[in-house]
């Protein structure tokens, strides 16, 4: 396990962090969820028809005993959880808000916006849209923020960078990008990066105007109205962010001088061509997507990961949720 995880799993250990894994059933979640109680980092919580979990947990030999498992067809709880429903969805009757709330991934965000849990990852059968959808809807953004965004932390030996968004927005406007930004500059304090925020494009403090650079312009002056204490510039080439030769001929009077560590790129197709070409061409670990913006921390996997993946992400997660608590 790298440093990285070392960071975190320091920061969630004997906070009693509960996260919930909608997908119980599957081998990789229940694999990770035996080594993340067998650690005591967290609490699993898992979904599904409770005897069938059971059995599959002793066919694979893993422990349950510090797991919670709840069937959203028996639970306890369903009448307050379908009033919390009805409050945040007023739309729905108390009919239609039972017959949702069957669905796994919405009753695990029912448990993490009552506080009956910190956090969700999902995704390991279910698509993206499934995992996002009911978080959106249900817990929602931070005041002040509009859209989620997913960033990737691109991890090579001592070496960490935060790119953003590489997971949801497919173009973003300028006050999108500047939520991004801020957001993405408080990813990178959770693992202890200090952030130097390079809003980039294929432009360095005006060597080309049009459209798409002014709106990062524009972006750059809203992200500093938002938070005037992080450090961030733009627009930037990538080589003017982070070559320092480089910026002191580019932007030799810019905050940041080829040091910085969180890139922001003007559009989901830059940012996730980009990831993958650092993730395969430069040997870097690509840690995400990890989902930032909304007031509860929920995570998406890819449909294929790794119990490994499950593991990281769930760590993640929990110390998003130790974070949230005291917001």
């Amino acid at each position: 396990m790298s440093d990285l995880f070392e960071i975190l799993e320091s920061k969630v250990m004997g906070h009693n962090l509960k996260i919930v894994f909608p997908e119980g059933l599957d081998e990789r979640i229940l694999g990770a969820a035996g080594r993340l109680a067998k650690a005591k980092l967290v609490t699993p919580v898992l979904i599904g028809d409770i005897g069938l979990i059971q059995e599959k947990a002793k066919d694979l030999k893993v422990s349950l005993d510090a797991i919670e498992i709840y069937d959203p067809k028996n639970y306890i709880m369903m009448d307050e959880m379908v009033e919390a429903f009805v409050k945040v969805r007023d739309e729905a009757t108390d009919v239609q808000a039972r017959e949702i709330l069957k669905d796994a991934n919405y009753f695990g965000t029912m448990l993490v916006h009552m506080k009956l849990a910190h956090g969700m990852v999902s995704g390991a059968t279910h698509s993206t849209a499934d995992t996002v959808r009911p978080a959106l809807k249900i817990i929602k953004t931070k005041p002040g923020v509009k859209k989620t965004s997913g960033v990737f932390i691109m991890v090579r030996n001592e070496e960490k960078y935060v790119f953003a968004d590489c997971a949801i927005n497919i173009n973003p406007n300028a006050q999108d990008l500047a939520e991004i930004a801020i957001e993405s500059a408080k990813t990178a304090q959770m693992f202890d990066i200090e952030p130097r925020v390079a809003m980039l494009s294929f432009s360095t403090k005006g060597s080309a105007k049009s459209p798409e650079t002014l709106k990062v312009v524009n972006a750059v002056e809203l992200a500093k109205e938002m938070d005037a204490q992080i450090i961030l510039d733009g627009e930037f080439q990538f080589d003017a962010a982070f070559v320092p030769s480089v910026a002191r001929k580019k932007a030799p009077d810019s905050l940041i001088q080829g040091d910085a560590n969180v890139f922001i790129f003007p559009s989901l197709e830059a940012g996730n061509i980009s990831y993958k070409m650092v993730q395969r061409l430069g040997g870097f670990e690509a840690v995400g997507p990890i989902l930032q913006g909304l007031n509860r921390p929920v995570n998406d996997l890819s449909r294929g990961c790794s119990e490994e993946d499950v593991y990281k992400l769930a760590v993640i997660t929990a110390a998003q949720g130790f974070v949230a608590q005291y917001q």
